[in-house]
Order: structure tokens, then C-alpha cells, then sequence
């Protein structure tokens, strides 16, 4: 099968799907451009700030298309690549698209509200008690697995048989993401305490985020994971509390062109050397250990079809920073089906 003709099938598919359904769905659910969004009515420089439509896409979408998206599809594709890309295709225009749009949608008619408080206002108070153990006890655990993933990508050596063996790739991942954090509170700083073009700013920006990278291929760090760990959870906890305009709306909104240049070289990639796909289309139902295509393929390749942790992005932060109700559909909708054509992309 020609990769080129499932990269622009996606594509077109996609595209059709955004501009109908998704179209279709703010019509039914009475999107308002109109409507004052809880940005602007409840305004205070730390979570309720308003932000420019292409920055919040930036944001929502990298902080939803992790390591997990792209780790999904490569291992249910021992099922073959057609159940994976049909999951992706339909799940994300039916499921994972409806999902980021509705829990952004239905926080900003509740004030910004996060999907607990939302719940406990239309359903009862134990069900919101029942809803925010469950999600604090996921995010417990999906902020440790990746804080351990973070600090062993940036552990820049090993021990072999009392040797240390360096390796350069991490510790240069490294040294570019410590000296990205600087870069991003400097973006936030200029955009929205000194006024800078948006435009302008962005083209410094990703020129400075290139130079960070190549800073971290010459000068890359070699710390224990421990000391990352250490890092890593410091960083965490002062994010978590810091104004998003000064770390975390210019930090993701940077880091999402790194994820648009990768598919954009692997567009070009792919239509310049026209690869084709040597994996089966379908291999098996049911695998030597047991698992079966159902509900194996549909767990593992969840985020780049539906994920519930989207929603809590949705609800948690770019609900609170819309700065109109028709940016929902682009960033809620328009942005998974950003990272269903990144999982789709051969």
C-alpha cells in the first residue's frame, strides 16, 4: 500500500470532517461568538486569561500529543495497520474530537469550571467526589510514570561494569529543555507584558528554541537520574502554581512547532520517497498470549483516538483561556484531529 495515498486520504478525510461534523456539532450545541467567555468575565493574570486563538491551538495540542500517542499505534499494529488506522480515523472525528470539543464547550458555559465542578452541579455532589478521586489518583500516576520517563531521557550516562559510558543524545535533550523554560517565560514576559507582535515573537522564538537545540547538541549535561528526578518534580510543583501566560501558554505554544515540523518533514519525506507499507494489513484477532484485537487495539492506541486525560486539559486550562467561543471548535475538535493526522502519518 502507498503511504502517500493514506497520507493524503487522512488529510482529506480530516479536513471533510472538521469543516462538516465538526461545523455540525457547534451549530447543535449553539456555539455564541457573541458570549462573553469566562477569560475575559473572570480575568485574573494567573488561570483565567485570555489568549490568542493560534497560541491556545499551540497549547491544547501540545499538551495533549505526548510520548503515549506515538508509542499507541506502533504496538497495536501488531494487529496490522488497518484496524490501527481505521481506530484513529473514526475515533478521533467521532470520539476523541467530540470529547476535546464538548469538555472545553461545556467548561466555558460553566465558568471555566473544571469537569468535577461540573459535575457536582448537574449531577450531585458524590458524583463530583467520586469523579476527582478517580482523576487525582490517575494523574498521580501518570505524573510519575512521566517524570520517570523525563529524568531517564535526560540521564546523559551509564555505569558498565564500573565504567561510565557517556551518551551524548540525552544529555544534549537535556541541556536544550533546561534552557528552553528561560525561552518560554521570556516569550510569555514580552507578548503579554510588553505588548510584542505576536508575529515577530513567534519567529524569535522558534528561531531561539533551534539555537537551544544546537546549544544542547554541543554542550550536553551529565547528571544522575536522581538528580533529574529531583528536577523534574521541583519544576512540576512551580509550574503547577505559576501564571499559565509565564510558562505554561508560551512553553507548549514553542514546543508545538517542533511537533509541526516533524510532520511536516515527515509529509515531505514521505511524498518525495513514496515508501510502501510492507506490515499486513490485518495479521490476527487474537495474539499467542492471549490478547485479543478487542479491547486490546482500543486501549492502547486511546490518546490518538479518545482520551479521557484530554478532557481534564480541555476543562483544566483552555477553557480558561478562550478568548471567543467560536476558537472551541479550532482548538477542541481542530486540534485532536491535528494529532490523529500525526498517529495516521505511515
Amino acid at each position: 500500500m502507498s503511504s502517500i495515498v493514506i497520507l493524503l486520504g487522512a488529510v482529506a478525510v480530516f479536513i471533510i470532517a472538521y469543516l462538516t461534523y465538526g461545523s455540525w456539532l457547534a451549530k447543535q450545541w449553539g456555539v455564541d461568538p457573541s458570549r462573553v467567555t469566562p477569560a475575559h468575565e473572570m480575568e485574573d493574570g494567573v488561570d483565567y486569561m485570555p489568549a490568542k486563538s493560534p497560541v491556545l491551538l499551540g497549547h491544547h495540542f501540545a499538551s495533549i500529543a505526548g510520548a503515549g500517542p506515538i508509542n499507541g499505534p506502533i504496538q497495536a499494529a501488531v494487529f496490522g495497520w488497518v484496524p490501527v488506522l481505521l481506530w484513529i480515523v473514526v475515533g478521533g472525528i467521532f470520539f476523541g474530537a467530540v470529547q476535546d470539543f464538548s469538555s472545553i464547550f461545556v467548561s466555558i458555559r460553566h465558568k471555566g469550571k473544571s469537569l468535577g465542578e461540573v459535575i457536582e452541579e448537574n449531577i450531585g455532589h458524590r458524583c463530583k467526589m467520586l469523579f476527582t478521586v478517580f482523576a487525582w489518583l490517575v494523574l498521580l500516576l501518570v505524573v510519575a510514570a512521566f517524570a520517570d520517563i523525563v529524568a531517564g531521557t535526560f540521564v546523559g550516562y551509564t555505569v558498565v561494569e564500573g565504567e561510565m559510558v557517556y551518551n551524548s543524545a540525552n544529555g544534549s535533550v537535556a541541556t536544550a529543555s533546561m534552557l528552553f523554560i528561560p525561552l518560554a517565560i521570556a516569550f510569555g514576559f514580552l507578548v503579554y507584558r510588553k505588548n510584542a507582535p505576536l508575529l515577530v515573537s513567534t519567529i524569535a522564538g522558534v528561531i531561539l528554541l533551534a539555537v537551544c537545540i544546537i546549544v544542547g547538541l554541543k554542550c550536553p549535561i551529565y547528571m544522575s537520574k536522581t538528580f533529574w528526578l529531583v528536577i523534574v518534580f521541583a519544576y512540576i510543583a512551580i509550574a503547577s502554581v505559576t501564571p499559565v501566560w509565564i510558562l505554561l501558554q508560551p512553553r507548549d505554544y514553542l514546543n508545538s512547532f517542533l511537533l509541526y515540523f516533524m510532520m511536516i518533514a515527515a509529509m515531505i519525506g514521505i511524498i518525495g520517497t513514496n515508501p510502501t507499507v510492507e506490515l499486513a494489513p490485518v495479521t490476527t484477532f487474537r495474539l499467542a498470549n492471549g490478547q485479543t484485537m478487542f479491547p486490546f487495539l482500543f486501549i492502547t492506541v486511546a490518546c490518538g483516538a479518545i482520551s479521557g486525560f484530554h478532557s481534564l486539559i480541555g476543562s483544566g486550562t483552555t477553557s480558561k483561556q478562550l478568548d471567543n467561543e467560536k476558537d472551541a471548535k479550532m482548538i477542541g475538535y481542530g486540534g485532536m484531529l491535528i494529532e490523529c493526522f500525526l498517529l495516521s502519518s505511515p
